[in-house]
């Protein structure tokens, strides 16, 4: 069988554009749906028909996956077959009339004022690794990016006398402001500890790793796990906590959701709404634990 995560995966980035979470999930249910065909002695993937994706579902549904995974695995599978029939090498979407539950969306984690103070006291910037991860942590919560988004930063990227984030994308540019405290710890980082680390293979990457190459998003999620365990924070934690925890304690003081949006990069407002929901049931939770009629 011919290797078509590679072609797929070149369709998914210079037509789809989609992001690399996206990118990464999409070719891993892919593989997976590849391996179950070979195993079923299926040559070509535009050999498939429907029952075959019935009995795909029943293998995933056998190993104990959840509905969101499956969910998930059919909407890849679909995407994929698409991009098959736009290129000639299948006729039919064999996934395409598949019915799946359909699955609640589950609300984002937040991390409250207090969890938020804790975390971000936890390195020590008196040390160069601890100067660069309290300027992480801190510029994240400040402008609410994507993980994605700060790990690709430039210095250039950051006006630290506007107290500005200039973030850049493929399709867009934004600007988000950036409070004082996150100003002072990314100039402290800058002056002091980047070019300590830096190397020549780190080019103008605003953060980079002890080996001064550009940080991953595998390494950052390490470090937000990290100072989460050591903080004592039971919550699941990622640094997309800190997106969420960001565009939340916004809205519930008083920002518009237009406005958020336009910060957190979203095309569609839809995306944005699950913050009022959240909000919703956050008020719901302090007027029931606090109401004195409400305990009783």
């Amino acid at each position: 069988m011919r290797d078509y995560c590679l072609d797929f995966s070149d369709y998914l980035v210079n037509q789809k554009n989609v992001s690399d979470n996206t990118l990464d999930s999409y070719l891993r249910d892919v593989e997976h749906f590849l391996s179950f065909l070979k195993e079923q002695q299926v040559n070509e993937p535009g050999d498939v028909d429907e029952s075959q994706m019935h009995l795909y579902i029943e293998r995933l549904t056998g190993l104990k996956k959840s509905n969101a995974t499956i969910t998930r695995n059919v909407a890849s599978i679909r995407c994929f077959y698409y991009f098959l029939i736009q290129n000639g090498m299948a006729k039919e979407n064999p996934a395409k009339n598949i019915k799946l539950e359909k699955v609640s969306k589950k609300l984002p984690q937040i991390l409250t004022g207090n969890e938020i103070e804790l975390l971000l006291s936890q390195p020590d910037p008196t040390e160069s690794k601890g100067c660069r991860d309290k300027a992480m942590l801190e510029l994240l919560y400040a402008t609410g990016i994507r993980s994605s988004e700060l790990v690709d930063l430039n210095v250039e990227d950051v006006n630290l006398q506007a107290g500005v984030l200039r973030c850049k994308s493929d399709k867009a540019e934004r600007r988000i402001p950036i409070y004082a405290a996150a100003v002072s710890a990314v100039s402290d980082y800058i002056t002091r500890v980047r070019s300590l680390i830096l190397s020549p293979d780190g080019g103008q990457a605003l953060f980079t790793n002890l080996n001064g190459k550009r940080l991953t998003r595998q390494g950052f999620w390490k470090i937000v796990k990290g100072y989460a365990e050591q903080a004592g924070i039971t919550k699941e934690i990622t640094p997309h906590t800190l997106r969420h925890s960001f565009a939340l304690h916004l809205l519930e003081n008083g920002a518009e959701l237009k406005d958020i949006q336009v910060m957190l990069g979203h095309a569609d407002i839809s995306s944005t709404q699950v913050y009022v929901h959240l909000l919703n049931d956050h008020f719901k939770e302090v007027y029931n634990s606090c109401h004195p009629r409400a305990k009783a």
